[in-house]
């Protein structure tokens, strides 16, 4: 990549600000692979700060993260808006540059999330089904298709969320869990991004 090693800008802090439901632990991994990236190619920044906005519901919303970045007048920020994209960029993320500037949208991938009934199932298939079970099956029929990123657990239903190039592709890929297996009997499916 071209356009990282000079100093031709001002250093500054961006704010990426993700339309993705990752818990903090799950932030905390995108933030590694973030940093791993950015020594792979060159790019001077690196991950300062971050949090995570929960719904009233104290469901995750969204996440930031605060990063450093050594050259704001070079290619850094167009760099660090790919290195996302080709990790996880949800439709409806954002950067916030230094100054209060109108937020830079991006984004490409497309979530899913999967919401498993916890409250209104016969007894016996909370106690002979197993949210592992899922949890495994929705990344082995997502391969190739998304990846299921994180995840919540409610008062009254469990949230996995996928994401990847295709709502209706990573739908399809787990349609089948879904119709077959007891845990996924009334759950409901939503687009998330």
């Amino acid at each position: 990549m071209q356009g990282t090693q000079g100093n031709t800008g001002a250093r500054g802090t961006i704010t990426v600000t993700l339309n993705a439901r990752l818990q903090p632990a799950h932030r905390t991994e995108l933030e590694d692979a973030f940093s791993d990236a950015c020594q792979l190619h060159g790019i001077r920044a690196e991950v300062i700060g971050g949090g995570t906005l929960l719904a009233s519901s104290g469901e995750v919303a969204n996440c930031d993260l605060r990063i450093r970045v050594d050259d704001l007048g070079g290619d850094s920020v167009l760099l660090i808006r790919r290195l996302f994209e080709a990790m996880l960029a949800p439709v409806g993320s954002s950067i916030s540059l230094p100054g209060g500037g109108p937020r830079i949208p991006f984004g490409v991938h497309q979530g899913l999330g999967l919401y498993l009934n916890g409250t209104d199932l016969p007894s016996e298939v909370y106690q002979t089904c197993d949210i592992n079970h899922v949890h495994e099956e929705c990344m082995r029929r997502l391969e190739g298709v998304g990846m299921l990123n994180s995840h919540w657990q409610g008062p009254t239903e469990t949230a996995l969320y996928m994401y990847g190039d295709s709502f209706d592709r990573m739908h399809a890929a787990i349609t089948p869990l879904l119709d077959s297996y007891p845990l996924c009997q009334r759950c409901r499916v939503e687009r998330i991004a």
